[in-house]
């Protein structure tokens, strides 16, 4: 069993943790900007939108990475306590989530999904329905 788990296992898990990381297709992002930040954004939830997307791969990134000027570009006030910002920690910790055009039993589903892997999830008006899944 161990010889196993050392040659089989070990390696698909370092594959898929290491593909996780590293890419976001562009058919699951919404715009290249989104592809850009992608790497910016937490471990943790790069891991977590990649499992959702084996699943789900109709999934779409909407929002990833923002600057204070994007909230005016976007006709929005500036939100000094966005968790789209890099954080302290030189992190991104929050992104959007294609609702428009799916069903609400699969909105709900990804919701659960997120609140299930410990993030805090938002369903709400920016400037569109979206998810907002962030870090806690």
């Amino acid at each position: 069993m161990l010889p196993l788990a050392k040659w089989v296992a070990l390696p698909i898990v370092i594959f898929y943790c290491s593909y996780s990381l590293l890419y976001l297709a562009s058919v699951n992002a919404k715009a290249p900007p989104v592809r850009a930040y992608y790497r910016s954004v937490h471990p943790l939830l790069r891991l977590a939108l990649s499992t959702l997307i084996l699943v789900d791969r109709d999934m779409i990134i909407t929002d990833t990475g923002r600057r204070p000027e994007d909230y005016g570009k976007m006709g929005l006030p500036a939100n000094t306590r966005t968790r789209h910002y890099k954080q302290s920690d030189g992190w991104i910790h929050a992104v959007d989530l294609r609702t428009t055009g799916r069903s609400a039993v699969k909105n709900r589903g990804v919701q659960f999904y997120f609140w299930l892997m410990g993030f805090d999830t938002r369903r709400h008006v920016g400037t569109a329905d979206h998810l907002h899944v962030e870090l806690n």
